[in-house]
């Protein structure tokens, strides 16, 4: 497996600072060596209010955001998970948060929508309803890399196993995990959280994480980390802008598989599984038939 990092920062309200900040942050990350690169969710826009997010949406296959993303990575020769950027809907009045694949020559090969959102009333009097204005997706994604399965979620999807096992089932060793966390939450749950999710799957998990203050007010934990599918906690970064980076070895997957087969001991499966599908135009099975292709 490659050296994979993952970024973080704390997004403001302007879409183009945004990306001026993650062109100089993926810019530095590659540079050290790594091949996949993990953005954080909301990158690219953390909206003053929620509804925000419906001036910069953008429809399939065209935008900016998109524009930029493919351009990153045909220009680092690197796979790039795009965190999540607002997208068009099926209702108008809300958008999608759309986590992206591209591959090192630009091209998009997957699209997973984040499914679990974010409706809570925090003990502290915190408050979020994501339902208001991001529609859920319905369809777990794992995408095919020269490096294995990788299986996509986002912030919230940490705490519902489930989707992991799902993910799993469907060859994903690693786990690419954008995330806005919290501060009160993050501070509780993040870490173990992504280390439950490395361990019980044994796989790796990049996690990318918000991490400081945003001029919308809101706080975010940040601690984005890389975790080996031992729970090893491979490279951190608590706060601020940066990223971290780790060699997700295969073979040490492969190790700690077979000397801890506790994936091929599971005794109780959920009923009901759904299917596992790539974006509306079958990217997913393009990143699969392109999984050995070599750097053009």
């Amino acid at each position: 497996m490659p050296l994979v990092a993952a970024i973080q920062f704390a997004s403001g309200p302007q879409v183009s600072a945004n990306l001026n900040e993650a062109a100089r942050l993926i810019g530095n990350a590659a540079d050290s060596g790594a091949e996949l690169v993990v953005l954080p969710e909301n990158f690219a826009i953390m909206p003053l209010k929620d509804a925000d997010r419906l001036a910069v949406v953008e429809n399939e296959g065209h935008g900016p955001i998109q524009d930029f993303l493919s351009e990153q990575a045909r220009l680092h020769r690197i796979w790039l998970v795009g965190g999540t950027i607002p997208f068009a809907a099926i209702n108008k009045d809300k958008v999608r948060a759309a986590c992206l694949l591209y591959n090192d020559r630009g091209e998009r090969v997957a699209r997973y929508d984040k499914i679990h959102l974010f409706d809570v009333s925090l003990d502290n009097g915190e408050q979020y309803q994501e339902s208001r204005t991001i529609e859920a997706g319905d369809k777990p994604v794992v995408a095919n890399t020269p490096w294995g399965g990788l299986g996509l979620a986002v912030c919230y999807d940490l705490r519902f196993p489930e989707l992991f096992r799902e993910l799993l089932d469907q060859g994903a060793e690693m786990f690419a995990v954008p995330a806005a966390f919290t501060a009160h939450t993050g501070k509780a749950h993040w870490d173990v959280l992504v280390r439950a999710r490395a361990i019980e799957n044994l796989s790796f998990v990049v996690a990318s994480a918000q991490g400081g203050y945003h001029v919308n007010g809101r706080e975010t934990h940040g601690n984005s980390m890389i975790v080996s599918p031992w729970g090893e906690v491979l490279d951190r970064l608590e706060r601020g802008a940066g990223f971290v980076i780790a060699d997700c070895n295969r073979g040490h997957l492969q190790s700690v598989r077979t000397s801890l087969p506790s994936i091929q001991h599971r005794r109780v499966r959920c009923a009901g599984r759904s299917s596992v599908a790539g974006a509306p135009s079958g990217e997913a099975h393009t990143a699969r038939r392109n999984a050995g292709s070599d750097r053009s």
